[in-house]
């Protein structure tokens, strides 16, 4: 009887352990036992398609410096027979591969206009109802020599939830730089319904097995039964893979190249269209129900506060001045002051400590079942950056409340040594709860909007004891890389406290900090439109998660990120990273389009939350918005309306709605203007600031009892633009996002 020595393959130290497919596929590689199909360049890479025993490869490589596999399909049977097919527009090659399991096409494009991209679309058509236990996942990393042991490198970002399903990883050795993969789940809704499947953190993998893992049915004793239906053919993969050769080696750099990169991924989507949406008609139902509707406020002290939601909770200072402060920019825009205005701010001094001289969440009177001792660490600021942001317009009950209420911020800021903990108790700083759920971090993202509020008290007052404070709090969030966001809004307001601080101080650290915030935010986005459950109702697209691991998007982070983005480019520049400005243009965009369906009113009523999921009360008469979406598909609202986020449509009108001095009509945009200049008595001039391949929607709205006029809309190159849409009502134009335009009208 003989026996062999079994060959022990030894993962590097860093790789605790390997899956049969990193060494099937590693034996293949580097035995030769990959036939090659065909090769085409990409800049300096070469893409080889090839057949190995189970799969169609895609390996790609830079020449001595590693490489990645990419699996483009596979059956366990390993019978592909494979041959090309005539190549469809902007496609370099396009394959048939027919096994046991059904017929793949694949289809490949490539962008080497910037940086190198590949577009790999994989369509399925089973030969029979076909149940998928288990798909592989498809990107494994290369060492110099295609040993997927010999490459080493770090994975700093990947999926979290059902947000955007990418994974951004860069090599240290060899020097293939950085890649960022990103699935586009839009393309993939087909499969996700088919399947009854959802694509929960679907992109991530352990070094060197990474990418993508096609969502399956959990397996139990009784698996679900929902097959892919024979002979009808369906998007399985739409990977899209862009490429750097120099990995970023810094925190800063490295932000940057993911948001570039990211944007390069963005320019390959097709995009969901966006809609018309009525923020003017929506404010106007708001404000009648923060007036008249019983459940929104209640009188204490004599004055009226709003409650954070209907029936339910305590006034809270939070809620009170996010609802004052959007109030506020409603009549600015209006360009008259509203009675409520001044019912919310006659009441705020109640909220005032006057022995710990700081603002209270609770008035004096919360009932027994809070804890009115316990302050979350944004708490304690964000009532304050609303009461600069009204001071700064005058108001001197804003101004003072605010003065006498900072001193006792910067003191918790220095307690903390600026590293927040999620709660601590106001009288002593004692902490209540330390880290969030992975017990690590605390608010990771305080740091932000503490600096935007000192920037806005140096403004107020010219003390540079502030400026001294917003760049100590920025500087100590420093070395947090991508898991610097803990609540989506706090991470806005900290790029735009980074961006003013590189405006005030032109020291370019903080222009590249503020992209490390915006890489943190974009990495909690789904860029993705989903059709999973409920959310083929309403819309998902670029929504950010309101937590950093929050199942759902939340109206109140939706609408005050919108706010902390316009404060963000109106400080920024002509230096401003493009990617960067097309990414929060597009964030703006979709935002007045995708809030719309937080609304109760533009969902079917019986997909709302119910009992026992409903934690909240839902009036669907009332104009007060969900305070959840989900993107996988869960009923929205089970969380309740929120009365704190109903500020959303004012704000969203006084900045998307445009009053035209004796002109019959409003001007409608979903991208911020950055000038509007009235040249002739019936013409104007705009200056639109996003993404220079980007789209925007710009409308003329009848105003009562008006007429819409004839109108002409040129770009600053003389090319007409045709209204895609006419009605009495409105004039719908499609236009560049980045540039000049001219509107004249008739009398």
């Amino acid at each position: 009887m003989s026996s062999t020595v079994l060959e022990i393959v030894k993962p590097p130290e860093d790789i605790p352990g390997v899956s049969a497919y990193v060494l099937g596929l590693r034996e293949e590689l580097m035995g030769g036992a990959m036939k090659r199909l065909d090769r085409f360049g990409l800049g300096d890479l070469s893409v080889d398609i090839c057949q190995g025993a189970d799969s169609v490869w895609l390996i790609i490589r830079r020449p001595d410096k590693g490489g990645l596999a990419l699996r483009a399909a596979y059956t366990p049977d390993g019978g592909f027979k494979v041959r090309k097919l005539a190549p469809e527009q902007h496609e370099v090659l396009r394959l048939e591969a027919e096994s046991v399991v059904g017929r793949h096409v694949i289809a490949l494009r490539t962008s080497e206009a910037d940086l190198h991209r590949l577009q790999m679309q994989v369509r399925l058509t089973p030969r029979a109802p076909l149940l998928i236990p288990f798909h592989p996942r498809d990107c494994y990393v290369l060492g110099a020599d295609d040993d997927p042991l010999g490459a080493h490198g770090t994975v700093e970002a990947a999926q979290r939830g059902v947000n955007s399903a990418l994974i951004y990883f860069r090599f240290e050795e060899p020097a293939f730089g950085s890649t960022l993969y990103f699935q586009n789940l839009t393309a993939l809704n087909d499969y996700f319904r088919a399947t009854d499947t959802v694509p929960d953190a679907a992109m991530g993998g352990e070094w060197p097995e990474l990418g993508y893992l096609l969502p399956t049915p959990p397996q139990s004793g009784t698996p679900p039964t929902h097959p892919l239906p024979a002979g009808q053919e369906v998007m399985i993969s739409d990977a899209i893979l862009v490429f750097r050769d120099r990995a970023g080696d810094n925190e800063l750099e490295m932000a940057r190249q993911f948001l570039q990169m990211l944007g390069i991924a963005y320019k390959a989507l097709p995009l969901p269209r966006t809609d018309y949406r009525d923020w003017v008609g929506l404010s106007e139902r708001t404000l009648r129900d923060l007036a008249e509707a019983p459940q929104a406020s209640r009188r204490e002290y004599g004055h009226r506060y709003i409650m954070p939601y209907p029936d339910g909770e305590y006034p809270d200072v939070m809620v009170q001045m996010s609802v004052l402060a959007a109030v506020h920019d409603y009549g600015r825009w209006l360009g008259a002051p509203l009675p409520l205005e001044d019912e919310l701010r006659a009441g705020l001094e109640r909220f005032y400590d006057p022995d710990l001289q700081t603002l209270r969440r609770y008035l004096p009177n919360v009932g027994k079942d809070k804890d009115a001792d316990a302050v979350d660490s944004w708490y304690l600021y964000h009532p304050m950056l609303n009461m600069a942001r009204l001071a700064l317009q005058g108001d001197e009950v804003c101004r003072e409340l605010l003065l006498k209420s900072v001193g006792f911020g910067i003191r918790a800021a220095h307690h903390f040594d600026y590293v927040w903990p999620v709660m601590y108790d106001i009288r002593d700083f004692t902490v209540k709860t330390k880290a969030r759920n992975d017990d690590r971090f605390g608010q990771t993202d305080v740091g932000g909007i503490y600096a935007y509020l000192m920037l806005q008290c140096h403004e107020l007052t010219d003390d540079p004891t502030y400026l001294a404070e917003a760049r100590a709090a920025i500087d100590a969030a420093v070395g947090m890389r991508f898991d610097l966001e803990y609540q989506a809004n706090l991470t806005a307001w900290g790029a735009a406290a980074c961006m003013r601080l590189w405006r005030i101080t032109n020291d370019d650290r903080y222009l590249s900090q503020s992209y490390v915030y915006l890489a943190s935010f974009f990495h909690n986005c789904e860029i993705w439109e989903s059709e999973v459950g409920h959310a083929v109702h309403y819309r998902t697209f670029l929504g950010a998660t309101c937590l950093h691991d929050s199942p759902y998007m939340a109206i109140y982070e939706c609408f005050d990120s919108f706010t902390a983005f316009e404060a963000y480019l109106a400080d920024s520049g002509p230096d401003l990273e493009p990617a960067v400005r097309m990414l929060i243009g597009e964030y703006c965009r979709y935002a007045l389009d995708r809030a719309w369906f937080y609304y109760p009113e533009a969902l079917p009523k019986e997909i709302l939350a119910g009992p026992p999921h409903q934690s909240g009360v839902i009036n669907p008469d009332l104009a007060f918005p969900l305070e959840d979406l989900y993107g996988d598909g869960q009923s929205p609202g089970q969380v309740g309306q929120e009365i704190y986020g109903s500020g959303a449509a004012l704000v969203f009108a006084a900045r998307s709605h445009h009053l035209i001095d004796e002109a019959p009509f409003r001007l409608f945009c979903n991208l911020f203007i950055r000038s509007i200049e009235r040249t002739g008595d019936r013409a104007l001039t705009l200056s639109l600031d996003g993404g220079e391949t980007c789209r925007a929607d710009l409308s003329l709205v009848r105003l009562k009892r008006r007429k819409l006029p004839q109108a002409t809309l040129t770009t600053a190159e003389g090319d007409i633009v045709r209204a895609h849409t006419t009605s009495d009502d409105r004039l719908d134009f499609r236009v560049p996002a980045n540039g000049r335009l001219i509107l004249t009208w008739s009398a």
